[in-house]
């Protein structure tokens, strides 16, 4: 490319120049600059160089004098992350369960642009979550959006619902008839998105996972339940939904019925091991911090999940029923 062409891109090179190689303790000398530009077809002499320095600090993007062994160099003071908030941002965005692995590795690396090639590396060691579940949903993200352009415009959306079955593939909910609701609102909770949206027919609340919902469509007709939505109460709703407190670390065997595969799917991921009992029924191995929370939402399951081992979780669990006897038992 012709020097008449980059000659006025001259500053925004600087700027790209000065972010992926400096930071406060990396900084690079006039010399080095002037030859990086040259890399992108442009010429630049030395005292031109300090006059950009002073057009960007005019900008309010500071560059700051580094003398080390007498050695005068410059590096870009001001960015718009530092590097602890871009270590929050990787760290927040790797360990959502409900962006994939694929959209994580693709975020982070544009994260990466906001800091220097030297922040790069201690960002790239920054993560680190293991053996983390994640939505297989590639498509969540234009879900996500397809909600905000329908609440935005006030439509009803019509869609497809998806549950797990044992064979650990999707299958379509109410056998592929699709539902349509009024949605309102996008919570963030246990680590999934939710809609939160209104039934006209049941005259009631319902919430969705976004990352199971297929071919959404926007509708002609105006969304209803506005009533009702303005009485919903979301803290309430999230103080409800089951939470993973601290306790010990260990495989339990549950007996679950084939109704009930998808819910462990969800909570633990899919490389679980499923082993057939019989036509409608399997054992499934789970890690988990046995606690009272643990036990008390293998409770609130039902009869469709039991714990079979070990013995040491079923003492819990026996203990946890007995206080409960104890706790509610006639007065």
């Amino acid at each position: 490319m012709a020097k008449s062409e980059n000659q006025k891109l001259k500053l925004l090179y600087i700027l790209k120049i000065l972010y992926k190689y400096t930071d406060e303790t990396h900084s690079i000398t006039t010399q080095e600059l002037i030859e990086k530009l040259e890399a992108y077809g442009i010429k630049a002499e030395r005292k031109s160089i300090y006059a950009d320095f002073a057009a960007l600090d005019d900008f309010g993007l500071s560059v700051e004098k580094s003398t080390k062994d007498g050695k005068v160099s410059y590096f870009l003071a001001d960015k718009v992350f530092e590097l602890p908030e871009l270590k929050l941002l990787v760290d927040i965005v790797q360990s959502a369960k409900f962006i994939t692995e694929k959209k994580s590795n693709s975020l982070i690396k544009k994260i990466e642009q906001f800091s220097s090639r030297y922040e790069s590396n201690l960002l790239q060691r920054q993560v680190f979550v293991a053996d983390r579940v994640k939505t297989m949903n590639e498509s969540i993200y234009y879900n996500i959006d397809a909600l905000y352009q329908a609440m935005n415009a006030n439509k009803k959306i019509s869609f497809s619902y998806y549950t797990w079955n044992v064979d650990k593939t999707l299958k379509p909910r109410r056998n592929g008839d699709r539902y349509t609701v009024s949605p309102w609102a996008l919570t963030w909770d246990d680590e999934n998105y939710y809609l939160i949206a209104y039934d006209g027919e049941e005259k009631k609340e319902k919430f969705f996972r976004v990352d199971k919902m297929k071919d959404i469509a926007s509708l002609d007709e105006s969304r209803e339940g506005a009533k009702a939505y303005e009485k919903f109460n979301l803290a309430k709703f999230s103080k409800k939904t089951f939470g993973m407190f601290g306790g010990e670390s260990k495989k339990v065997t549950l007996e679950v019925d084939n109704s009930m595969v998808g819910v462990l799917f969800d909570r633990f991921g899919l490389d679980i091991p499923v082993i057939k009992v019989d036509e409608n029924t399997v054992r499934i191995i789970v890690e988990a911090s046995v606690s009272r929370q643990f036990i008390s939402w293998i409770i609130s399951l039902g009869e469709g999940v039991k714990i079979v081992e070990p013995q040491s979780v079923l003492d819990t669990m026996q203990e946890e029923i007995k206080r409960l006897s104890q706790t509610y038992g006639k007065q």
